[in-house]
């Protein structure tokens, strides 16, 4: 962290690009004037949190200095600047997963464009169990894709520690806090909280739902009342990938609509209709836009990863190994950028100020670029 001055009259604030912490946290997008490099400034009001906010941001703010792998955002420099605490994190020019899906790629992403996405978190998540952590806020919106297609995750804010009184618990019990928006995510084990606890296990089940999120364009379970959403997952109710497998055939004959979209449960089995190969989408206008079929390694890695009883999780070691992968033949760098046209990074930036108002031009942005980077909240 040592390489950014820990002073607010270094960073040129160019816009707002999110709001978080119940609006007591604002993302800037600013420019380091030293080298003019662009960064992301998260400015929390430190004056309006009460105890339990402060306690939450000291966990993460210590971790963020215990953690330091290629697939977490590092954190450049934190200071307190006029009652505000700092947080400069590199700008991640493609934005969060959930931007991608949000602005372009609605019916879900290719299969191997998500392959080298999950294999990115795999290796935080190794990395972050390794250490004796659980993330506990594994989801889309936390994944993070640079300009040159690396691929971070975030979120540290939720993490928790197995160390207890200096040895490894085997379990935690602990809820996590501000946690409502990340629901759909948590695992049967952390929602249920008896007496068995949950440990890194829990966040395989998180990133089998991101998994679906990222194919299928929407989050299994988001749109369901939060009771309902319990009792399916204790229930054993498994979200799987949308396509000619899962949907049966007389729905991918309909009308294109988002079948499955208010809860991402598949209806059964089907077989039939137009496929297409990979997880690609249809190109044929006005046909079903789950008219596709992903691999049966891919099905079968969701699969892994939803297992009700966690003991049936493997880890995230062992699914880096997964066959599921071995679609990957190229560095992120040569592939991401390629498979994720035709959204291009933000590269350049142009501000110009007329009268009492400011315009900022993203450049290199497709159509959309205005919010790409509030996944930093």
């Amino acid at each position: 962290m040592g390489s950014f001055v820990p002073d607010s009259s270094a960073y040129e604030l160019l816009a707002v690009i999110g709001r978080g912490l119940e609006d007591l946290m604002t993302v800037n997008l600013a420019r380091y004037r030293p080298t003019g490099e662009h960064v992301a400034i998260r400015r929390i009001d430190l004056e309006s949190c009460t105890n339990d906010m402060v306690n939450y941001l000291q966990a993460e703010l210590h971790v963020s200095k215990l953690f330091h792998h290629s697939s977490i955002l590092p954190y450049r420099s934190i200071f307190i600047a006029d009652n505000e605490l700092w947080v400069i994190s590199p700008f991640m020019a493609y934005g969060s997963a959930r931007d991608l899906i949000s602005t372009h790629f609605t019916d879900g992403m290719s299969e191997l464009a998500i392959a080298y996405i999950l294999l990115g978190m795999l290796k935080a998540l190794d990395y972050i169990h390794h250490m004796g952590y659980v993330h506990r806020s594994v989801k889309a919106s936390h994944v993070l894709i640079s300009a040159d297609g690396q691929v971070c995750m975030s979120g540290l804010r939720s993490i928790i520690s197995l160390i207890r009184h200096g040895q490894r618990a085997r379990v935690v019990h602990d809820f996590p806090q501000y946690s409502v928006k990340v629901l759909p995510w948590l695992s049967p084990e952390v929602l249920q909280q008896n007496l068995q606890g949950y440990d890194f296990r829990s966040d395989i089940y998180s990133l089998g739902i991101t998994a679906c999120e990222l194919a299928n364009g929407h989050v299994p379970f988001k749109d369901m009342p939060a009771t309902q959403m319990l009792l399916e997952k204790l229930n054993g109710t498994v979200p799987c990938l949308l396509d000619t497998t899962t949907i049966p055939p007389e729905e991918l004959t309909m009308k294109p609509s988002r079948s499955g979209a208010d809860s991402g449960i598949c209806e059964g089995p089907g077989t039939g209709g137009a496929r297409h190969s990979n997880g690609e989408p249809s190109s044929s206008s006005g046909s079903h836009p789950y008219s596709r079929t992903f691999s049966p390694h891919f099905h079968a890695f969701v699969e892994l990863c939803l297992q009700r009883d966690p003991e049936k999780r493997p880890s995230a070691s062992a699914l880096i190994g997964h066959s599921f992968f071995k679609q990957i033949k190229r560095r992120p760098s040569e592939a991401l950028p390629e498979l994720l046209r035709p959204v291009s990074p933000i590269t350049g930036f142009e501000t110009l100020s007329l009268g009492s108002a400011t315009w900022m031009w993203m450049t290199g942005t497709s159509d959309h670029g205005q919010t790409k980077d509030c996944q930093q909240l």
